[in-house]
């Protein structure tokens, strides 16, 4: 055995060091295609296994990669120099609720679908909605400022973050923010840990901003003849008071997929399909659904299925995850990107889809949070380890993402940099504003071992 597992199973108590060639590969990956293994993999179970984690790796210069439930799109976690993947899924309980004070407290292994199932037995609501909610993990939501589609009216992930317990890299125990919704108390180090992806910490405690729940919702499906005009449905509906909690569209190529799995019937006909919920009290939402249904007619929306209440609403999400599943069964790969566009640049962004779709021969699906523009346009590939097929697909990206920047556009709304956008990350903050990153990155870890080899190297 080497001497880092010799080292490290002495600090810890049995079964929470593994050098087991199935824990290795495991957290050699994320969703994303990159792939290496870590020299060891610790499961860490409390705040204290963490503080002594890192002070071994300080004091060693050992490279530590921060791992929740594993499920992002970037190779954030992924260990590209070694080292300890360092495993918070097993720190997995919701420690308090508390609705006097609005908070739900958990460890960073939760489930985020668990804390919402929590809150809401409650009558209380934790909005945050990845759409990985099932399977994605509370630290995972704050490495990368997790969004979702009710983003529009609730915010992401930091806006629900009142404080966080952090072991830097030095293993000190830092306890950043509190209980307080208002809290002006020296520098914001909770919110700059919010998307900071495991470079400056290892969060094992935070505390949730929860909401009353909203008594019930309701949605629309509207198609539209083109996306042209989904979009400008959108704007019209935000420029007329209303404000959604969750606004989708869909462009053509993947509605033509969701008919070709789902079945023809399966959605209305038109090459944009516009999802439209709200929520409040019972009578408000009938009544803004009446009024919405009226409006969108006149914006010239082809057909409208109304979903008055959670269990209709549930059918129309379903087939907004369908629309995944469906792009799969077409057989090429779907390269997942997250690009944000000032809301006034959608049809823009759709159209130079269509244009690199032209010139490029790559297939592009766009559908996505319309409210917030960060549409997901997705290069579709045969066969994405073929080398000739990813040098053709990486530089469709380049072309793609030096647009969006172009345009005023962010590289990543939701995923985070990881190693996926590494290529951009000098023109998407520029020299100054890079500077700055390294400059707090150095102060918190002065020898560098937080996620090596990722944005900021």
């Amino acid at each position: 055995m080497s001497t880092l597992y010799q080292d490290l199973s002495a600090l810890l108590p049995d079964g929470q060091v593994s050098v087991a060639e199935q824990d290795l590969e495991v957290h050699s990956i994320d969703k994303w295609h990159a792939s290496a293994p870590p020299q060891v993999v610790v499961f860490a179970r409390s705040t204290e296994d963490v503080e002594k984690v890192m002070k071994y790796a300080n004091e060693h210069e050992v490279p530590v990669y921060t791992r929740g439930a594993g499920v992002g799109y970037v190779g954030g976690c992924v260990p590209v120099q070694g080292g300890i993947a360092l495993s918070v899924a097993k720190m997995d309980e919701i420690l308090e609720i508390n609705t006097g004070d609005g908070v739900a407290v958990v460890q960073p292994g939760v489930i985020t679908g668990h804390v919402q199932a929590a809150a809401r037995e409650k009558g209380w609501y934790y909005p945050p909605d990845p759409a990985s909610l099932k399977e994605c993990s509370i630290g995972g939501n704050i490495a990368t400022n997790a969004g979702g589609p009710r983003c529009l009216k609730y915010g992401v992930t930091k806006q629900y973050i009142l404080g966080v317990t952090v072991v830097t890299a030095t293993g000190e125990v830092l306890k950043l923010g509190g209980r307080c919704h208002k809290n002006k108390t020296g520098f914001d180090l909770t919110t700059l840990m919010c998307g900071s992806e495991g470079m400056l910490g290892v969060v094992t405690e935070a505390i949730l901003r929860i909401i009353p729940h909203p008594e019930t919702r309701g949605m629309l499906g509207a198609s539209f003849v083109d996306f042209s005009a989904a979009a400008a449905a959108v704007q019209a509906i935000l420029d007329s008071g209303v404000l959604p909690s969750a606004l989708e569209i869909t462009d053509a190529f993947t509605l033509a997929a969701a008919r070709d799995y789902l079945g023809e019937d399966a959605l209305p006909p038109g090459d944009a399909y516009l999802m439209v919920e709200i929520d409040g009290k019972v009578d408000s939402v009938q009544k803004e659904l009446a009024s919405l249904q009226a409006f969108l007619k006149e914006l010239g929306a082809l057909r409208i299925n109304e979903a008055p209440d959670e269990a209709a609403c549930e059918e129309i999400w379903q087939l907004r995850r369908d629309f995944s599943y469906s792009l799969k069964h077409t057989g090429l790969t779907k390269l997942n990107e997250d690009v944000v566009v000032p809301r006034s640049k959608l049809v823009d962004l759709v159209n130079y889809a269509r244009k690199l779709q032209e010139d490029t021969g790559i297939d592009v699906a766009c559908f996505g949070h319309a409210g917030d523009g960060n549409i997901h346009t997705n290069l579709m590939v045969k066969d994405y380890s073929d080398p000739e097929t990813k040098e053709k697909a990486d530089n469709a990206l380049d072309l793609l993402f030096n647009w969006v920047l172009d345009h005023g556009g962010a590289i990543t709304g939701e995923h985070g940099v990881g190693l996926a956008k590494k290529r951009w990350i000098g023109k998407a903050l520029g020299g100054p504003v890079m500077d700055a990153h390294c400059a707090i990155k150095a102060a918190l870890d002065p020898k560098g071992i937080l996620n090596p080899g990722k944005f900021l190297d």
